[in-house]
Parts: C-alpha cells; structure tokens; sequence
C-alpha cells in the first residue's frame, strides 16, 4: 500500500506539478498526513525538489506557498524500440526528458534473438555514452517491441521480429546489462506516452490502435494500462472476425500492411522481408488509391472497414472517450479511415454513437522510445527508493542472478 500510495503522489506531481500538498491531496484523495509523509521522503531521497511560489500565499499560514515538482536529475533510464527494419535508443531524465539518441537501421527480423540482444546492448551502451552518463548511473531499461509480451517475465511469446516464439528477451538483456529490463508491447509504450505527453493527457481511460506489420491495441482503464494474465498484452491483429466455420480469419490478416500489400501487388520473389522494398510497395499502394485505382483502393477500404468492425466492438466494451489510431503511412490514408469510421458510426449502438472520438496520430520514434522510458519511470515511481536509488525488482531478475 505504501508503494501504491507512492506512486500516487509520484504520478500527481509529474502530471500536475508544480502542485501543492493539497492540490496533490485532492487528485490522490489521500489524507493531508499520508501526502505530508510521503512528499518528506521524496524531498529527502531528491526524487522531488520545491519551487517556492512568493506571489501565491496560503490563506491559512499568511505564507509564500511551496509546490512541488520532480527533480529531472534524480535518475537516468533508457527506452528501446525494435521494428523490424530499425533499433532506436533513448536516454531520458526522471520526467522522461530524451538526453540522448541513437538509431540503427537493420532488418532484425533476420537475426536470432541473440544477435538482436547483442545489437541492443550495443546500441545502449552507445547511446549512454555519447549522452555522457556513465551505465552504473542508469536505472533501468524497457524495450518495446510488437506482439503478444508477457510484461512479467520479459518473454516475447510472439512477435514479427522473432523468428521463433516464447524468446526470453528481457533475461537476454538483464544478463548483458547487469541491471532489471522492462519488455512489453510497442502498442503499450505509445499508449503510455500519449498519457504521458501527448492526445490522452488530461484522460485515464482511451485506447490506442497501431497499424504497421503488426496491429497493437493499447488499453488504458483508470489510469493503468490493461493487461491479462502474466502481464500478456493483447494483440489486436489476432482478434477473430468469424468463426472458422463459417470462412472466418483473424483480423491481422485483412487489416495489416502486410495484408494491404497482399491484396494489391506484393513484391516478387519474396523479397517482401526487404524492408526498402516493401516501403517502396506500400507507397505505391497508396499513391495509385490516390489516383483512383479500384484496385487499391478496395484493398485499403477492406482493411478499413475490418478495423471499423473491431474498434466498433472495442468502444461498446470499453466506452472510452477517445480512440487514437496510428503507424505509418497507411493508417493516414483516408481510403483506410473513412471506411473506418463509415462502419464504426453504423455499428456502434445508439447509446454509445456520441461517446469516442476517434484522433488520428502522427507517431516519431521519439514517441515509442518516450514511451518505453515512461515505462520504466512508472516502475520506479513505486519502487522503494532509498538515497542509494531503487532496489531492483526481483521477479525480472534471471534465476540466481546478483547485483555487484
């Protein structure tokens, strides 16, 4: 409760700060004594500082009134991204300032599980280093990537950047970098930047779909992002439309840009792992749908009005107010999104037609990699902390690992 409780406070002074202790007490409905006791601690381990504001007194004490905010310099922590045609690297501060970045180009979907760690750790270390903090001074490291993570364990049980499945990634890295790693999805690292900097701010309930090779779905309920057993997050693309009896399929394989790609002109001789020219076929998809071209423009209408299907259901589970969507080029085009919301509207129950805008997002890699420090920020948010920093999590710790 204490570690919760933390967090609370951790979280109403990045979201609102500078705050007061009462404007911190009215956003946790904690009690004067439970903020007063937690802010002392904060002050005293330098997670937070104090801004004395001399204009704005406190009616009660005929005082300056002192707000609180996060002390930038109280940690270091790195975000990864893995797509399957690049690595991007992020130092942040403790408000999840980027310090530093690194990005690498490579079509990783060809090397083992391995080879990518050890790509990872490199581009880390690299990333560290040309931001000029030393690696003992980092906190700790959350990678994001596509698929359905065991948040947990750190085991990708599938991802398009594996090969195979189940890879234990997260002990992969911990074993490199002598220090806990964070692995969930991408599709919860951009959902938790957009609460953090972006659409969904002032929001604790939205979800996120994100339309690349793979279709993420990020769900936030009350402020904390959804997650099955194991820490499993969903992975929208393998939602069934149909039963299999009746010629049904899963929704990733009509409404992905691999299926887009499929049912338009998909590159010869299976050079369709070439991600050059696979970006080059994506955007001839959507430059002859722009010219009129039947063909493409069904093909992206398909997909379109197969999304519409899915989030019209999504909403009427969750009723959320916002659905944001995002990815590359082809879920901007409007041949994908005006089906979209054609079949949402015609879908959704009366009752709910008011209640979700659907917003469009323009995502950077700083977003994802934003996010995946955000990640690991919430994490030490609640950690215990001590003036020597947070204690490591045992559970994402590999069996009989220490710390030196």
């Amino acid at each position: 409760m204490r570690a919760i409780n933390r967090f609370h406070v951790m979280d109403a002074i990045r979201r609102y700060g500078p705050v007061s202790r009462v404007e911190i007490c009215a956003h946790t409905q904690l009690s004067p004594t439970t903020v007063s006791a937690i802010t002392a601690a904060l002050l005293d381990d330098r997670l937070i500082s104090s801004l004395q504001i001399g204009a704005l007194r406190d009616a009660s004490r005929g005082r300056p009134r002192v707000m609180l905010q996060l002390n930038p310099d109280a940690a270091r922590v790195v975000g990864v991204r893995l797509a399957p045609d690049q690595i991007t690297v992020a130092v942040t501060d403790f408000c999840a300032t980027i310090l530093g970045k690194v990005s690498l180009p490579i079509r990783i979907r060809r090397q083992t599980p391995v080879v990518i760690a050890d790509l990872v750790e490199d581009g880390i270390r690299r990333c560290v280093s040309d931001a000029k903090i030393e690696m003992k001074d980092i906190a700790g490291v959350c990678v994001g990537l596509p698929g359905v993570i065991a948040n947990t364990t750190g085991v990708c049980r599938q991802s398009p950047i594996f090969a195979e499945r189940d890879v234990a990634f997260g002990e992969l890295l911990t074993r490199r970098l002598g220090m806990a790693v964070l692995v969930d999805s991408d599709a919860n690292l951009v959902s938790l930047a957009e609460h953090w900097f972006g659409q969904a701010r002032d929001l604790n309930d939205f979800l996120v779909v994100s339309v690349e090779r793979s279709l993420g779905l990020g769900i936030l309920h009350k402020g904390e992002l959804f997650r099955g057993a194991n820490g499993l997050s969903p992975d929208l693309g393998d939602l069934m439309l149909r039963g299999q009896g009746s010629g049904g399929t899963r929704l990733g394989d009509i409404a992905s840009e691999d299926s887009v790609l499929a049912d338009t002109d998909p590159p010869p001789n299976g050079e369709g792992e070439d991600f050059y020219v696979r970006d080059r076929a994506l955007a001839q998809v959507l430059r002859r749908a722009e010219a009129g071209e039947a063909k493409y423009v069904r093909a992206l209408a398909t997909a379109g009005e197969a999304l519409g299907f899915a989030i019209a259901n999504l909403i009427t589970l969750f009723a959320p107010p916002k659905v944001l969507i995002g990815g590359r080029a082809v879920a901007k085009s409007q041949h994908l999104l005006t089906p979209l919301r054609r079949t949402v509207a015609a879908l959704l129950p009366a009752s709910l037609a008011d209640v979700a805008d659907i917003v469009v997002r323009d995502w950077s890699e700083d977003t994802w990699v934003q996010g995946a420090a955000a990640m690991m920020l919430s994490e030490l948010y609640g950690a215990p902390w001590s003036t020597t920093g947070p204690t490591p999590s045992r559970e994402r710790l590999p069996t009989g690992w220490e710390p030196t």
